[in-house]
């Protein structure tokens, strides 16, 4: 017969309050089912562990088995603690992966709400853009995806929110004089910084715009501090402006209803760890919105 869990902590009962009975009560059972298990435990080792049968005493033998008994039983004790932790979502690790933008303007809050609520557990948040995001679902690196991605094969995919493109441009800048009727047109003669992002755009009339830009910069951080550098004026979806950015201004586009649609992608729910599912549900949760 092996030894059982329930055998060591029979065993540590009685040896802690001397005496069957004792144990009996700590462990809800009878003194007799007691007796029985710790018979079974003793003809398993092949020698007695207490030196009487009132159990107030143990054997040398009994003493050096007491010390590993409750090693065992912490031990049991935090691998219950820690399996339960990861069933809760309170402990574990969560991959999200996720464009610039993205983490910077919407993220901060949700993270810093959802780790406060769970001190065990931990984030591991990679910034890029929307190929890499899509390349880290398929290979396995992510656990989450935000970015404007198509649908992929064996992935949930859900709008998280859409938000309108525009022009970004220093705050004193001329174009900010015009931006209720601002169009294509006005950018012709500006000096134009291209990204990633302007591969979203298809309205004709931007095209030769993009195709006569000097600067393709990819990072939103970057990208920002080449339009406050005053190297050009560039198009971006209202939510890649962070609101710190106070020297610098959205300007929607009149007549243009081109938007970027970022959705969540995941994994099938039965390939989610809890912790990874209890983020998507609070980034679902958020709402997210312009306006935010």
């Amino acid at each position: 017969m092996a030894i059982k869990i329930e055998m060591l902590r029979c065993f540590q009962a009685v040896a802690d309050h001397g005496s069957l009975t004792g144990a009996a009560e700590v462990l809800g059972r009878t003194p007799s089912a007691i007796s029985m298990m710790l018979r079974q435990f003793e003809d398993h080792v092949g020698a007695p562990l207490f030196e009487s049968a009132r159990k107030s005493r143990l054997t040398p033998l009994g003493a050096l088995i007491r010390i590993e008994a409750a090693r065992e039983l912490t031990h049991y004790a935090h691998t219950i603690e820690a399996i339960e932790a990861l069933s809760r979502a309170q402990a574990g690790n969560v991959r999200l992966s996720c464009t610039p933008s993205v983490a910077g303007s919407v993220m901060p809050n949700i993270l810093r709400d959802f780790i406060a609520a769970r001190p065990g557990l931990r984030i591991d948040l990679r910034d890029t853009d929307s190929g890499t995001v899509q390349r880290d679902l398929i290979e396995g690196r992510a656990d989450i995806g935000i970015a404007t991605l198509p649908p992929l094969p064996g992935f949930r995919r859900e709008l998280l929110f859409s938000d309108a493109f525009g022009v970004i441009c220093p705050a004193g800048h001329p174009l900010t004089a015009r931006w209720d009727s601002l169009s294509w047109a006005d950018l012709a003669s500006t000096e134009f910084i291209a990204n990633g992002l302007c591969t979203q755009i298809h309205d004709a009339d931007f095209q030769p715009i993009l195709a006569a830009s000097r600067l393709m910069v990819r990072n939103t951080a970057s990208i920002l501090s080449m339009v406050r550098a005053g190297a050009g004026v560039t198009i971006l979806p209202e939510l890649a402006l962070p609101p710190e950015f106070r020297d610098l201004a959205f300007l929607p586009l009149a007549g243009s209803a081109v938007r970027r649609e970022v959705f969540m992608v995941l994994p099938s729910a039965a390939d989610m760890t809890p912790a990874a599912e209890a983020l998507a549900e609070a980034i679902r949760s958020a709402r997210i919105s312009p306006a935010d």
